[in-house]
C-alpha cells in the first residue's frame, strides 16, 4: 500500500516532491496527485491516530475500494447533489443506477450496499449526511429546559429569561433567543426572528406539543393553535408537532438543546445584563461561536455546512415579517355589536346572536362567520366603551335615524326646492335644539312617501306667503288640504266631461229643408 501519511507528512516538512518521491518509492506524478486531492479536501497535518494509510486512502480515492470490487463504481458526487433534490430517495436512485448497470453490462451493488457506501462517504467528505434529512425540509422548535435570567435594576432581583431554541437538522445550524416569557406573543416573535436569521424558510416545522403551538393533540385528531397556523401558511410552509413523549420526532433540537444550555445559558451563568435586550446581544455572540465551532469527525463548521449544503434550499421569505395576531370568540350582541378587549364593533345586523370569530392584530380587527369574514374595523385604543360602526350594517330604519344631520337636511331641501329649503333652514334657526329640529325635518321628509316633490314645495311656498313662522305640522295640513282639493277638482273634470260627451247634429237646412 502506499504511504501516505509519510507522504503529507514529508510535504508538510517541507521536503520537495522529488526528495518525497524517493523517499517512499512513489512517482512524481502520484505523489502530486496525493498531496492535491489532500489539500483539496482539506487533509492537513498534523494527522490524527485514526488516520492510518487506509483510512487516507479510502478519504481520498473512495472509489478504488468498489473498482476492486469488480462492480460499477458509485459516482458520490452525483448521489449527494440528487439527495438535495425534493422528493428523490436513495431507493430511487438506486434504481436508476441499476438501470444503467444493465445498459453497460455492469453489475450493481445491492441496495443495501448502495446505502452503505454512500454512509461511508457522506461521513468522511461532507458536512450534512441527506440520508436522514433533506436541506431546507424541516426547522426544529422548543424551549430550552434551562433557563437563563435578567437582574432587575430597582430591585436587584434575578429575573428569569426562557430561551426558544430552531435547528436545522440537516446542517444543525441553531438559532436561540431569550424571552421574559413563554407566551404566544414571544413564541410566534421568536420564530419570526429564527426565520430572518436563517434566510429563509423551510418546508415542516416540527415543535413541541405546547399550548402556543397546539390546542389537542391526539391520535384521531390535531387541532393547530389558530395564530399558530396562520403564522405557517404566511412562510407557506406546514406544522408537525412531535408525538407526545416521543422526542426522538425532534431529535436534533433535542440535541442542540442540551448543547446551546452548555455552550450558551451555562457561559453566561455569570454575566450580568440589566435587560432582555442586553441578554439577547451576549446570547446572540455565544451563538456565532457554537455555529462556528469545528466538527470533531470531519471538516467544516454548522455555518459552512449551511451555507454550501442547505441554503441553497430554503424558501424566499415574504417582503415583511408575519405580523401576529390573535384569535378570539364573541357572541353578536341585540344592537349588532360585539365586545373585544371594552371596545365594540359593528357587525352585520343579520348576524345577531350568533357566534362569530376575531381576528385581531395591532391595528385591525376582523370578523368571520364560518371562515368568511363579514366585517372589519380599525382597532381601538384609549378610553373604554368606544364605538366603531359601519353604517352598512344597519338594519334601514337605523340608517334613516343615523342619517339625520343638519347638512343632510339642507341637502335634501335643495333637491326639493328653493321653499323647502327656505322653511328647514328657518327650522334650524329657530329650535331649541338640533335634535328637535331634525325630529320635524324628519317628519316632514316622509311626507315624500305620500306626496311628490312638487307638492311638498308648492306646500312649503303657500305657508311662506301666509306666515313669517312655518312649522312642519301647518305644512303637512296644507300638503292634505291641497291633496283634497285636487282630487276634488279632477273628480269634478271627470263629471263636466262626461256630460259634454254627444254627437253634432245638423239642422234640415243642410238635407235642404227649411229650419223652424
Amino acid at each position: 500500500m502506499i504511504q501516505y501519511q509519510k507522504i503529507l507528512e514529508l510535504h508538510d516538512e517541507g521536503i520537495s516532491l522529488r526528495g518525497i518521491a524517493a523517499s517512499t518509492g512513489n512517482s512524481r506524478q502520484k505523489v502530486t496527485e496525493i498531496i492535491r486531492l489532500a489539500q483539496k479536501k482539506g487533509l492537513v497535518c498534523p494527522l490524527d491516530e485514526e488516520m492510518t494509510d487506509k483510512w487516507i486512502e479510502e478519504f481520498l480515492f473512495p472509489e478504488k475500494t468498489l473498482e476492486g470490487s469488480g462492480r460499477q463504481p458509485l459516482n458520490f458526487d452525483y448521489i449527494h447533489e440528487e439527495l438535495a433534490k425534493p422528493n428523490v430517495t436513495l431507493s430511487l436512485l438506486h434504481h436508476e443506477y441499476e438501470a444503467e448497470c444493465r445498459v453497460n453490462n455492469k453489475i450493481p451493488y445491492s441496495y443495501r450496499s448502495f446505502v452503505r457506501h454512500y454512509s461511508r462517504y457522506a461521513d468522511k467528505h461532507k458536512a450534512t449526511l441527506r440520508i436522514r434529512r433533506k436541506p431546507g425540509e424541516i426547522i426544529e422548535v422548543d424551549w430550552a429546559g434551562s433557563t437563563s435570567h435578567i437582574i432587575d435594576r430597582d430591585t436587584g432581583e434575578k429575573v428569569k429569561a426562557y430561551v426558544f431554541v430552531a435547528t436545522l437538522p440537516c446542517s444543525q445550524l441553531s438559532y436561540a433567543e431569550a424571552t421574559l416569557s413563554m407566551d404566544l406573543h414571544s413564541w410566534i416573535n421568536a420564530h419570526n426572528n429564527a426565520y430572518q436569521y436563517f434566510g429563509g424558510s423551510t418546508q415542516i416545522i416540527v415543535p413541541d406539543n405546547l399550548k402556543a403551538s397546539v390546542t389537542k393533540h391526539t391520535t384521531r385528531e390535531l387541532v393547530l393553535n389558530p395564530t399558530y397556523r396562520e403564522m405557517a401558511d404566511y412562510y407557506n410552509t406546514v406544522v408537525m408537532p412531535a408525538r407526545v413523549r416521543a422526542p426522538k420526532d425532534k431529535a436534533s433540537v433535542e440535541g442542540s438543546v442540551n448543547v446551546i444550555s452548555t455552550w450558551i445559558i451555562a457561559a453566561l451563568r455569570n454575566t450580568h445584563c440589566f435587560s432582555i435586550d442586553e441578554l439577547n446581544e451576549e446570547v446572540w455572540k455565544k451563538l456565532a461561536e457554537f455555529n462556528e465551532r469545528p466538527f470533531t469527525r470531519k471538516k467544516g463548521c454548522r455555518l459552512s455546512a449551511f451555507e454550501e449544503e442547505e441554503k441553497f434550499a430554503l424558501s424566499p421569505l415574504p417582503s415583511t415579517p408575519y405580523k401576529m395576531s390573535e384569535w378570539k370568540t364573541a357572541k353578536v350582541r341585540p344592537d349588532y355589536h360585539i365586545s373585544v378587549d371594552s371596545m365594540f364593533y359593528s357587525v352585520p345586523y343579520e348576524y345577531i346572536n350568533r357566534q362569530v370569530e376575531v381576528k385581531l392584530s395591532d391595528d385591525l380587527v376582523e370578523v368571520y362567520f364560518n371562515h368568511m369574514r363579514v366585517a372589519s374595523h380599525k382597532r381601538l385604543y384609549g378610553k373604554f366603551g368606544q364605538l366603531s360602526t359601519i353604517r352598512d350594517h344597519m338594519p334601514e330604519n337605523h340608517k334613516l335615524y343615523v342619517d339625520q344631520t343638519p347638512e343632510a337636511a339642507v341637502e335634501w331641501a335643495e333637491n326639493i326646492g328653493a321653499s323647502t329649503l327656505t322653511v328647514v333652514k328657518y327650522i334650524l334657526d329657530t329650535s331649541q335644539t338640533d335634535k328637535l329640529a331634525l325630529q320635524s325635518i324628519f317628519s316632514l321628509k316622509k311626507s315624500e312617501r305620500r306626496y311628490t316633490k312638487y307638492e311638498i314645495e308648492r306646500a312649503c311656498k303657500m305657508i311662506i306667503s301666509m306666515t313669517k313662522r312655518p312649522t312642519v305640522k301647518s305644512i303637512q295640513t296644507i300638503l292634505k288640504s291641497n291633496k283634497k282639493n285636487d282630487a276634488e277638482q279632477e273628480m269634478k273634470r271627470k263629471t263636466e266631461s262626461s256630460e259634454n260627451k254627444y254627437g253634432f247634429t245638423r239642422g234640415a237646412h243642410y238635407y235642404g229643408g227649411t229650419d223652424k
